[in-house]
Formats: structure tokens, C-alpha cells, sequence
């Protein structure tokens, strides 16, 4: 199965999911060398939109995610990654998740 990063600026979402709690912990975004990284690696690696280069999750904070699984929507065009995390939080604000703000 070949991903489809040629339909979104090549550039595909990534959901990353903590494999032993099931929570998600973030959303980021992978080009095709950051998941070619991620598989040689064994760890989670973006491409920052912001800072326009790749950048592995937890260079500086030291809370890296070890990849489980790597697995493809059904359309190839998204991905959801489940991890073990190593470290406290993911997030920048120094929580476990991204998603900590409800809104309803």
C-alpha cells in the first residue's frame, strides 16, 4: 500500500494514540521523509508547518514516542499511530494530551 501524500500538499494528518491507555495524545502532520524517519527510526518524527523541517516528537522535552503500529485510513491519505510514550506529556503545555480543553 503506497500513502497518498500527493493529495493534500503532501502532507498528511497523523492521529497518535497511546497503545496501552487508548487516549489520543495528538494530531501532527508527516511528509514523506518524516514517515520514512519514523519507520527507520522506531520513533514518531513530523514535518513542523511552522518551522518548515522535520522534528522528531520529544528532541527537547525528552517525551518521545516509541512507535507500536502504524496503520492507513482506508483512503491511504491519514494515519494513526500508536505508541508507547516516554515521558509525562506530550502536549506543550506540559499535559499528558493535546486534547485537554473541552468545549462541550
Amino acid at each position: 500500500m503506497e500513502i497518498q501524500f500527493k493529495r493534500s500538499n503532501n502532507l498528511i494528518p497523523v492521529v497518535i494514540q497511546d497503545f496501552y491507555k487508548h487516549d489520543v495524545l495528538m494530531l501532527g502532520y508527516m511528509n514523506k521523509k518524516a514517515l520514512q524517519k519514523t519507520e527507520k527510526t522506531g520513533y514518531v518524527w513530523f514535518w513542523s508547518r511552522s518551522k518548515k523541517r522535520l522534528w522528531m516528537k520529544g528532541e527537547i522535552s525528552g517525551n518521545k514516542l516509541k512507535v507500536i503500529h502504524i496503520y492507513s485510513d482506508c483512503d491511504s491519505d491519514a494515519l494513526l499511530i500508536t505508541v508507547n510514550l516516554l515521558g509525562d506529556a506530550v502536549c506543550h503545555e506540559k499535559k499528558r494530551s493535546c486534547f485537554h480543553l473541552r468545549i462541550i
